[in-house]
């Protein structure tokens, strides 16, 4: 019998990470899995306050439909931030609020991307983006990422015999590894895209989460007319309220608000009201100084439980900021295999195979540090560190 759905989504991989997350809603399940902030660190009462203001002073207009592109005066204060804090200029002509970046990832397939199109992807590299991408049909070039970024003679390669419609990146405490692109790679990185009509586009939903370390060079600043940045409140504020945006360049910005348009009209006008009173309210740079304080704590717990009762056979990355760390089995040893041992210690974390394309035995596994406090944190690792111990002996 032929089959009704499209053959698009035949082709897209189900989000794995969701299918673990169903596994550790077990209350007694340590969970190391979810890519989540800390819900102790929600702005509650800033958020009802604001929720009161906006509908006390402009109920019937919040309740209403509004334009695609966004609130303008919200659009204004992400302009006014990276001018502020990354000496960008970013015309708010050129900002379209989305439903969550992940919204902005699906616009950019549906705006460029052909049956077949060559995306060049980070390896590992976001799930999201992996399915998002996948939706269209695209072809995939994975590019290896390491302490300092990608691996340039790779994408050397890759630009030179696939013409590319995108390189997608998080150069900033990528997802999942936690790694980012030094101030070198990142140069080279453009200066392999200049002159050329791909696309770079900078997923940085956790730029602002840093704790150590200094801040990068932004690829807007480096090639501004090849470069999309894609940002959101969901890491800074909240993440239900589900609000993103895109940066692009115009004639990119002009198509994406078409695709937008035919897909949901608008981003929910109310929940980017209540965004704009409460940055207008608050201090943003105090809240997201409170979260990177806890983050790294939490960070340097996950560290300290791992080198006290990891095998020394496993190797992990040193994050500087966001929400991620990335572990290394031995070659040969399988991520899956030591999920099934973890998960009847009551221990979850993310095997690292849906973060590549078409390999499902690796070595490699992602652990999540936002969403479990420091007390949490030693127990689940050493409950780890059995389950490792445990498949290392055989």
């Amino acid at each position: 019998m032929d089959s009704p759905f499209s053959d698009r989504i035949a082709d897209v991989p189900e989000s794995f990470i969701r299918e673990i997350l169903k596994v550790a809603v077990d209350p007694t399940i340590i969970s190391f899995a979810g890519g989540l902030p800390s819900r102790d660190l929600f702005p509650v009462e800033g958020i009802k306050n604001a929720c009161s203001k906006v509908l006390d002073e402009h109920g019937q207009d919040v309740l209403q439909y509004s334009n695609t592109e966004g609130y303008e005066a919200l659009r204004q204060l992400i302009s006014d931030r990276y001018r502020d804090k990354q000496g960008l200029d970013v015309p708010i002509k050129n900002i379209l609020i989305t439903n969550g970046s992940q919204q902005g990832l699906d616009l950019l397939g549906k705006t460029l991307l052909n049956e077949g199109d060559d995306v060049v992807i980070e390896e590992p590299g976001y799930l999201g983006a992996i399915q998002a991408f996948s939706v269209y049909r695209a072809r995939f070039n994975s590019v290896p990422v390491s302490e300092e970024g990608l691996d340039i003679e790779r994408l050397k390669g890759v630009m030179l015999s696939r013409k590319p419609k995108l390189l997608y990146t998080v150069p900033n405490f990528q997802n999942p590894s936690g790694i980012s692109y030094s101030e070198e790679n990142r140069i080279a990185v453009a200066e392999e895209l200049k002159g050329t009509s791909t696309f770079l586009v900078q997923d940085d939903p956790y730029g602002d989460l840093r704790f150590a370390g200094v801040e990068k060079t932004s690829f807007k600043k480096l090639i501004p007319d090849n470069t999309v940045v894609l940002g959101s409140f969901s890491k800074i504020v909240v993440p239900s309220f589900r609000l993103g945006w895109i940066v692009a360049p115009d004639a990119l910005i002009e198509k994406m608000v078409i695709a937008k348009q035919a897909a949901d009209l608008h981003t929910n006008y109310f929940s980017q009201r209540v965004i704009h009173q409460f940055l207008l309210d608050n201090d943003i740079d105090s809240h997201i100084a409170d979260i990177t304080e806890v983050y790294g704590r939490q960070r340097a717990a996950m560290i300290k439980a791992i080198e006290a009762h990891f095998p020394k056979e496993v190797t992990i990355t040193h994050p500087e900021g966001g929400m991620f760390l990335w572990g290394m089995l031995p070659d040969g040893i399988s991520s899956m295999k030591l999920f099934d041992i973890a998960i009847k210690d009551k221990v979850a974390f993310v095997p690292g195979h849906p973060f590549y394309v078409n390999r499902d035995e690796v070595n490699t596994f992602r652990l999540n540090f936002s969403s479990v406090d420091e007390a949490t944190i030693e127990t689940g690792i050493a409950r780890l560190g059995r389950a490792i111990t445990q498949l290392l002996a055989g």
